[in-house]
This record gives C-alpha cells, structure tokens and sequence, in this order.
C-alpha cells in the first residue's frame, strides 16, 4: 500500500466521520426547532385568548366608569347591596 493511498483512504474516513457528526447535529437540530416552533405556536394561541380576556376586562372597565345604572347591577349582584330602605332576602340553596 502505498503513502499516497493511506493518506486519501484517511481522508476519506475523516470527511465521512465530519459528514455522519454534522448529520446527527442537523437532525438534533431540526428536531429542536420543531418543539421550538410547537411551543411558540401554543404560546401565540395562549396570547390571542389572553388578549381577548383583556379587551373584555376594557370593556367592563369603561362600563364601570361610565355606566351608573351597571355599576349598581354589579353591587348589587356581587356583593349584596341594597339601598336604604330596602331589604334583601337570602334563601339557601
């Protein structure tokens, strides 16, 4: 065997062993990047739900600073008030 054949037969171990290393980094890679992409997915539908709560949270909010009759209807309904005079009756339930 010749020093010339050696050395490619070496060369042809070391690129191969570098091209099976670099496709097991790849497929761990891409593997990482799927639950990567999962993830983000179920923390854009998390927001989207979060951002709807809030808008619907605005809107009773602005109820609440501008609307008399429904801020009364939320005591009233929440927490048991009454106004003077009246009586409120409780029944278990």
């Amino acid at each position: 065997m010749n020093s010339r054949q050696l050395i490619a037969g070496l060369y042809v171990i070391l690129f191969l062993g570098f091209g099976v290393g670099a496709g097991v980094l790849f497929f761990d890679a891409r593997a990482e990047y799927n639950q990567l992409k999962l993830a983000e997915a179920a923390s854009r539908q998390k927001l989207a739900a979060e951002e709807a709560r809030l808008v619907a949270q605005q809107k009773i909010l602005d109820r609440l600073r501008t609307d008399p009759a429904y801020v009364e209807k939320v005591l009233r309904a929440r927490w048991g008030y009454a106004r003077p005079g009246e009586v409120i009756y409780r029944f278990p339930e």
